[in-house]
């Protein structure tokens, strides 16, 4: 049975973020919400999460993870960023982007795309997955919560507790998050490529 967890918006509160954290870093998968909807997060090398993720998605293995960073600095231990990829990156974080670029040795090889040998990055612009990342220490690999089937991600905390209670250890609400899952562009070719459209703006990009 899933934890659920109420936590404000603009100032979440310290102990129920430590709380969530500690649950995090024991192994378990916990559904959280992001400026561009939830999103399903695990610590980086927790292969039962990772299992987990993909299970409650319904997830091949050409699916690109993301790491889910707090900053920019965290953000270049995971991926390799060249100038003028440094510059695009910079200018939309944080922000509802998702950066598909060659990853670092840091990353686990089960989180790469088996070709590529990319990862997805972003750096997200919301207090409590904030909160969370700056307790944490480090980036949660995440996957946004976006059920099989379905074509809209799960925006309401007491919804998403209802359905996955068996299925993730928590869920940590502060309210309305949207419904847009993030734009996602790829970086591995050197060159701006539109793969997803969504909550950010696309038109630096293009």
């Amino acid at each position: 049975m899933a934890k659920y967890f109420d936590v404000h918006p603009d100032n979440p509160q310290r102990r129920t973020i430590s709380s969530v954290v500690d649950l995090i870093r024991s192994g378990g998968l916990v559904a959280y919400p992001t400026d561009s909807c939830f999103a399903l997060g695990c610590q980086l090398g927790n292969r039962d999460g990772l299992g987990r993720i993909r299970s409650i998605r319904n997830l091949d293995d050409r699916h690109h993870f993301t790491l889910v960073c707090e900053n920019f600095a965290q953000l270049g231990q995971f991926v390799h960023v060249d100038n003028d990829v440094f510059r695009a990156v910079k200018a939309a974080t944080p922000g509802s982007y998702t950066f598909i670029l060659p990853a670092t040795k840091e990353v686990p090889r089960q989180l790469l795309h088996p070709k590529k040998k990319t990862v997805g990055v972003r750096i997200p612009d919301h207090g409590v997955t904030q909160a969370l990342l700056a307790e944490l220490g480090e980036p949660l690999l995440s996957s946004t919560l976006l059920l099989p089937d379905e074509k809209e991600p799960l925006t309401q905390g007491w919804e998403i507790k209802e359905r996955l209670d068996h299925l993730v250890d928590a869920v940590v609400d502060s309210g309305d998050c949207g419904t847009e899952p993030t734009t996602v562009i790829d970086f591995s070719g050197g060159e701006a490529e539109i793969v997803r459209r969504g909550a950010g703006d696309t038109t630096r990009f293009e």
